[in-house]
């Protein structure tokens, strides 16, 4: 694919639009609106998949359309085409006449800014077709190399290209042009008839080059084949209440899940969370600190605005214990009397915004980590997560393992599989009794899942150590 210099020419085009008449258009479809915009997209995407020492998948993918949205009160018109042009936006606004006029006074513009957290690059022009299918059959070649337990091989990369235009009547348009890449390994070892699997990835809102370093991907051959050949060894995991150690940054997608989601604006407004109602409280134990950040640079979950153009922040939602905030989108922030936070977020043009994290994490505490494992006299040592499940209402949540140890008197011990940590959001920040100094984000693999709809976020975490959680095991 070649890109066109400007990226503003893939959303407007002699004919089809043009910005005054995609501003005039909005002005007219939303003049009887709360707030509400047009938003604009081209995107392209390409990912390979290198499996059983050949490429076995191969897709390309581009794409360009709009989602008009108008807000009267609580009531939400949408509409949506893959075709850009001021017809098809006029037919879109027919649908927002079935909205109540709006009552009160229209909602501000977003705050505009200047800033970019990523290059404008696109990723997938950087790198030759050839060059990306050399890549894999390299990590497949020297994956197989490292081991003779290693039986086989999957590799993936993937990249996305986005441009997004966010056009209000109110306001200048803003544009936003957004990257991502990401390298996955896969390896299944397998020794006296035991097969088992590790993995790794990494990735983030950055070009091709890194993942090309050797450094880069010997790395990722390296923790995917130490993970399963950790994993040949071990043992049938416990069951039962127990102490429990996180390791730093992956496993922090339990705390996006079992108390993120729970801090979400949308469901504190209905009440349906297990943190409604509750800002000023403590919901944790004392040194927990959780912020949601979209603005780090480069990373996966980052954005330099949201996709209503409001510019992403630091949003402190636990501090010390304390709950302080939640996370909004313009329409939640407009109905609860307080101001975005940037986390209105999307997955495409196709799809209505709502309020999502972006990069969620707990903040460093003051302990060693080492200190941390000596405090435990039996318990389990959780290194990685899976999947897992959570219920926003109770706060109920259920992850899967995959890696895992025992601890015996304060040191790791034999590897454990089939641990599932089960517990519920409010009740396991109350159990923290120790957090590292060693805050790690993740290594940029995290996808978002809620109302159907699917984003890049971050997580993170210092090592913790959390009293009393139950463990389900296979032993």
């Amino acid at each position: 694919m070649t890109v066109a210099t400007d990226p503003r020419s893939l959303l407007y085009r002699p004919g089809q639009l043009d910005p005054d008449q995609a501003r005039a258009l909005v002005g007219a479809t939303l003049k009887s609106c709360d707030d509400g915009e047009l938003f604009l997209q081209f995107i392209a995407s390409e990912s390979f998949g290198f499996d059983d020492g050949r490429l076995k998948t191969c897709d390309y993918s581009r794409e360009a359309g709009f989602g008009l949205r108008g807000l009267s009160g609580e009531m939400t018109g949408f509409a949506h085409a893959n075709e850009i042009s001021a017809a098809a936006i006029a037919r879109a606004g027919e649908t927002l006449t079935l909205l109540d006029p709006a009552q009160g006074s229209r909602a501000a513009p977003p705050v505009r800014t200047n800033r970019h957290l990523y290059t404008d690059a696109s990723p997938l022009d950087a790198v030759p077709f050839a060059a990306k299918v050399a890549l894999l059959e390299q990590i497949d070649a020297a994956a197989r190399a490292r081991d003779p337990r290693v039986a086989q091989v999957t590799a993936s990369l993937s990249a996305s290209w986005s441009v997004v235009e966010i056009v209000r009547a109110d306001a200048d348009a803003v544009m936003d042009v957004r990257p991502l890449v990401r390298l996955n390994v896969s390896i299944v070892a397998e020794q006296n008839g035991r097969r088992e699997t590790g993995s790794f990835g990494m990735g983030g809102r950055w070009l091709y080059d890194r993942l090309f370093e050797p450094a880069t991907w010997n790395r990722a051959i390296d923790e995917a084949l130490a993970q399963a050949l950790v994993n040949l060894e071990s043992i049938a995991a416990p069951a039962g209440e127990m102490t429990v150690l996180l390791a730093p940054g992956w496993p922090g997608v339990l705390l996006h899940e079992a108390i993120g989601h729970g801090l979400e604006g949308d469901f504190n407004r209905k009440g349906t969370s297990a943190f409604s109602g509750r800002l000023g409280e403590r919901v944790a134990a004392p040194g927990v600190t959780v912020v949601d950040d979209g603005s780090l640079v480069g990373r996966r979950g980052s954005l330099s605005v949201d996709d209503e153009g409001t510019p992403t922040q630091e949003n402190v939602l636990i501090e010390d214990g304390i709950l302080k905030g939640y996370i909004h989108d313009r329409l939640n922030a407009r109905l609860m009397g307080v101001a975005p936070t940037g986390n209105g977020r999307r997955e495409s043009y196709a799809h209505a915004p709502m309020p999502r994290m972006t990069n969620t994490f707990m903040r460093a505490g003051n302990d060693d980590p080492a200190e941390l494992l000596s405090r435990m006299k039996n318990g389990i040592f959780a290194k990685s997560f899976g999947g897992g499940q959570v219920d926003i209402t109770s706060g109920k949540f259920v992850f899967s393992c995959t890696e895992a140890y025992l601890v015996e008197d304060g040191k790791i011990g034999a590897p454990i599989k089939g641990a599932t940590l089960i517990g519920d959001g409010p009740s396991v920040l109350t159990r923290v009794t120790g957090i590292g100094n060693d805050l790690a984000l993740d290594e940029g693999i995290g996808v978002c899942g809620k109302g159907g709809q699917s984003v890049p976020a971050g997580v993170g975490q210092p090592t913790l150590l959390i009293a009393g959680l139950t463990v389900g095991g296979t032993g």
